[in-house]
């Protein structure tokens, strides 16, 4: 590297330097389960429908009112409680790295003079701690339980001790992909409420889970003035389409809308998602397929020796084997990707993820994982 370069580089923060970027994994003419998505395509009349009305945008342009008429849709789709307003993200990513922008206060009697920080379950999505890494905020992890509930007491002294601008509660979880105890929740919730920071509920795998914390937030408004929600259209279906939002009060969202982007939903994004909200049913059958298939690859993992799977209410399912490695590279040498998570955390020792797919992927990798145990 010339003395130039060193020179420039010296101008990038050090903690970037150490980072390694999101690393995507090759899939090329493999069986892709290691991403979470939805493993249906739009049926072919759909998809020249979409061409089409794609094909007729007006792309010389900027984004119009037209996404105005988007957020109007996912907010009738997604049930939004009266008083809520909702903000559109390109991707959850997006709206998770604006919250972090804009709760980065300095510390005052206000709270607690504490510097800004963000507090989550671990382990957990890691957007989470790569948004406070990011933005200069400190980012405090609460182990879970050895069967991956939430830690109650845990997370009630770290809030109390660290008072952070955010808590985020995903449900379900990932990479274990199951719901929390509500009880616990409503706590914890509580508890952050009390000492004057934001709950962010991450909610990316409602359309595959049993419940929702919606129900429980619309039955209680006044208990949920400090919370917002977030989901997402890539879990839908539209993960190629990059949209994620988020519901809140009108005063919270009025304000995290400040430091968003212009233009940050392209009309490209917000006309794929118009479309598919005109077809629920067609998405609605696809997460049932996808959770009939859940539970047929469930009971065919349990009845493999030595293999752990965890109960899912998403649409991966976490599990635990004798030596994940060489699991890992004896599905991808069958051409079967999956996720090796077991290094994320010391909970998820020799722990795999696997995402549920069409009857047909998940026969082959059933068939990989067999012969490669």
């Amino acid at each position: 590297m010339s003395e130039l370069q060193n020179i420039i580089l010296a101008r990038i923060r050090q903690d970037v330097q150490s980072m390694h970027a999101y690393a995507i994994q090759d899939s090329a003419g493999m069986v892709k389960l290691d991403a979470m998505e939805n493993p249906f395509n739009l049926p072919p009349g759909l998809q020249e429908q979409l061409g089409q009305r794609l094909g007729a945008l007006a792309l010389n342009r900027y984004p119009d009112g037209r996404v105005n008429q988007l957020r109007a849709a996912l907010a009738a789709h997604a049930g939004m409680p009266e008083g809520f307003d909702i903000m559109l993200g390109n991707g959850s990513d997006e709206l998770i790295s604006l919250l972090a922008m804009a709760c980065d206060v300095p510390p005052s009697a206000a709270n607690g003079f504490k510097p800004a920080g963000i507090l989550a379950p671990l382990p957990g999505f890691v957007m989470y701690a790569m948004s406070a890494q990011l933005q200069g905020l400190a980012f405090h992890g609460v182990p879970l339980t050895a069967e991956f509930e939430l830690d109650g007491p845990g997370m009630l002294a770290a809030i109390a001790e660290h008072r952070p601008a955010i808590v985020y509660l995903a449900y379900p979880n990932n990479p274990t992909a199951n719901l929390w105890d509500e009880t616990v929740m409503a706590q914890i919730i509580q508890a952050q409420g009390e000492q004057g920071g934001l709950v962010v509920l991450d909610e990316a795998y409602q359309p595959f889970a049993s419940r929702t914390y919606l129900d429980r937030i619309r039955a209680q408004p006044e208990a949920h003035q400090h919370v917002l929600l977030m989901r997402t259209l890539s879990k839908f279906g539209l993960a190629g389409v990059r949209l994620g939002y988020m519901m809140g009060p009108k005063a919270l969202i009025a304000e995290i809308d400040k430091v968003r982007p212009p233009y940050n939903i392209s009309v490209l994004n917000y006309e794929c998602a118009l479309f598919a909200l005109g077809y629920v049913e067609v998405f609605a059958a696809q997460a049932l397929e996808i959770k009939a298939q859940r539970a047929t690859v469930f009971a065919a993992l349990q009845s493999l020796p030595g293999v752990t799977p965890f109960k899912s209410e998403a649409n991966m399912i976490l599990t635990r084997v004798p030596d994940a490695q060489k699991t890992f590279d004896g599905m991808k040498a069958l051409g079967v990707l999956i996720k090796n998570v077991s290094k994320m955390h010391p909970l998820l020792h020799n722990c795999i993820r696997i995402t549920v797919g069409t009857s047909e992927e998940n026969a082959k990798m059933l068939t990989a994982l067999k012969a490669s145990l």
